[in-house]
Parts: structure tokens; sequence; C-alpha cells
């Protein structure tokens, strides 16, 4: 499947706390949106992983996400696997030929998600490569998308551009609310940062974002390279 934007995260639900509103939009305006996670998060503190991965669909399900993949990677020892990770996403991109590929932001407290991060680099730039082999049998041909975006999952840091996800903010954390497991507190599970006020921690960050940008809700994004804008004052270039 040829897919417009390839999203890829460490663990379930990351995709959807840095940019499940921008993919939501995105989708609705009719784009191919895949979600990538490495892992099954079978060390979180809460949950099964096959409830993780119930929540998963239910939440690309909500997004509207054209195609979503878990892979099973170890949690917290992505490294250790490190060139078979970025081997098996160079064929990803390869295979789907994104136009757009976002990761997580290398800058975060969890380090699985600057790992992810980084491997993401790596394959982005391997993909284009054209002597560069995989050690698939029957690879696909080389290609690079036009970018590489970084999202936010931890932290308020000041992104590089702003998207407006005003009307579809509230797909954003339905989606999220489908994690129970890991937003929701009860007598039989254990507290952590996630179910003591993160949901709403992430609307005043996304408030905030919003806020500066003139709108009421907006998701923040980081670049390597400047922007070229295409579409000023309505008229495409």
């Amino acid at each position: 499947m040829v897919l417009d934007i390839l999203a890829v995260g460490a663990h379930p639900d990351d995709i959807e706390i840095g940019m499940g509103a921008t993919a939501a939009k995105l989708a609705e305006q009719g784009k191919k949106v895949g979600f990538f996670i490495l892992t099954e998060a079978e060390l979180s503190s809460n949950g099964t992983v096959d409830t993780r991965l119930e929540e998963a669909q239910q939440a690309a399900d909500v997004l509207g996400a054209a195609d979503l993949k878990i892979c099973q990677w170890p949690d917290r020892k992505l490294l250790d696997y490190r060139r078979q990770i970025i081997d098996q996403l160079t064929e990803v991109i390869r295979a789907h030929r994104p136009e757009l590929v976002f990761s997580p932001h290398r800058n975060d407290r969890h380090p699985d998600h600057g790992d992810c991060s980084e491997l993401v680099k790596e394959a982005f730039f391997s993909a284009g490569i054209k002597k560069y082999q995989t050690g698939q049998s029957d690879p696909a041909p080389a290609y690079r998308p036009d970018a590489h975006m970084y999202y936010q999952i931890n932290g308020n840091q000041s992104p590089d551009f702003l998207i407006d996800v005003t009307n579809v903010i509230e797909k954003k954390f339905a989606a999220l609310h489908c994690y129970k497991t890991q937003f929701e507190m009860n007598e039989e599970r254990s507290a952590t940062p996630l179910n003591n006020g993160y949901l709403e921690q992430l609307k005043s960050r996304e408030k905030r974002y919003g806020r500066e940008a003139g709108t009421e809700y907006a998701e923040g994004f980081f670049t390597e390279r400047p922007l070229m804008i295409h579409q000023l004052l309505g008229e495409s270039r």
C-alpha cells in the first residue's frame, strides 16, 4: 500500500499523543496515513500486550489510519537491534513510499522515544541510497520521502511549526481515551505519570500552541531543515 504519511512510534499511544489530531486531519483530507510501532510496550506498568494491541487498533480506527503495524522489538532494548530495525524501517519506507515521515522528537524524557527518532533518521537516509542493501531477497527500489518531521510526546519545547487542529482535537482525545489501561486510574492499576492528569496537561499544551498560532488548538512539530511553503495567500506555488 502506498501511503501519503508514515508515522513511526516506539510504543502504542506515542503517535496519538504527539500527532493524533494531525493524523486525523490528514485522514479527513483523504490522505493515507500509516502507523508503524516498534514495540508492543510489554514493560508498561499497566495493561497487557493483548489489551495494548486492542487499544491501539481502536485508536487507529478513531483517527482514520489506513494501516497499523505493531512490531515485536523488545521494549527498552531497541538499540540492541539497531541495524535490524534500521533495515526494517528502510524497507517500510521504500515499500510504502510516503511523502512525509514522522517520528518522536529526540529530546524526550523516555529514552525509547529518542532511540526511535534516531533509528528513523538513519532509515530515512538509507532508504534513498540505491546501493544500500537491507538483506531482503526481493527489496523495494530506493526511495526518499520529501521530509522527515518530528512530533513531541513529552515536554513543552518551542516547535518549528504548528498545525491548526481545532476541528479535530476531540478525535485526538477520543483516540487517547481508547487506551483505558494507560490513562485511566482504578484500584487495580499502578499510579504512573500517564494516569495522573497527563491528558489534561496535554490538552493544555495543544491549547497554548493554538493560542500562539491564533487559533484554538494546534500541534507542534520540528524539522532539521527549513520548510518550503507551497501555498501563500491562498495561491498554490
